[in-house]
């Protein structure tokens, strides 16, 4: 089945909160994990909070996001955003930067059971990368989760922020190399 990529804007909230569903995606976390800002606590937070403040910034036109389409249903979501509105990446050292300012992020992907490994994901990226490059980004970051062993495969539920293969083939090369765990990665997207 074809794929549809959309970006996503108030009237799309829905299938947004179809796709995400009851736990929100995953855990409740409703894709604001990057976005708790200091001092607060993520079990206060997830769940019908974290729906709510998502809610708010799409309202608001302060969250962005491609949506992924197949015959009409949400399937797969990809956000993107300003790295300096995700004030947990900076206390997390090993993805901390010193030009944060400059920086796009792609934190979080989310693909619906039954769509994982057709391609959902690399199509994601493909349209965020899109987006990114028609508001004039010029730096992209992303953090993709190591497997504990070369080549092992990852549950879904552990690699939301993505793999290095997907980064990997889009022509993302590591910003700092770890031996495992979360990486950060980048690519520097030309002006068109």
């Amino acid at each position: 089945m074809e794929l549809e990529f959309r970006d996503l804007t108030p009237p799309l909230w829905p299938e947004l909160e179809r796709l995400f569903g009851k736990n929100g995606a995953c855990g409740g976390c409703w894709c604001m994990w990057w976005r708790i800002e200091r001092g607060e606590r993520w079990p206060e937070v997830k769940g019908a909070g974290a729906r709510r403040r998502l809610r708010a910034l799409v309202r608001s036109g302060r969250a962005h996001g491609v949506l992924a389409f197949a015959g009409g249903e949400p399937v797969g979501w990809c956000a993107y955003q300003r790295r300096v509105e995700l004030p947990r990446l900076d206390r997390a050292p090993s993805l901390a930067c010193r030009d944060a300012e400059r920086v796009w992020s792609l934190p979080c992907f989310f693909v619906k059971a039954g769509w994982r490994g057709k391609g959902v994901a690399r199509g994601l990226l493909g349209a965020a990368l899109g987006q990114l490059r028609r508001r004039g980004a010029g730096v992209v970051e992303g953090y993709p989760v190591k497997p504990p062993r070369p080549g092992e495969r990852m549950p879904g539920a552990f690699v939301w922020t993505g793999t290095p293969g997907l980064f990997r083939a889009a022509g993302f090369r590591p910003a700092a190399r770890r031996p495992r765990g979360r990486q950060r990665v980048r690519l520097a997207l030309g002006r068109r």
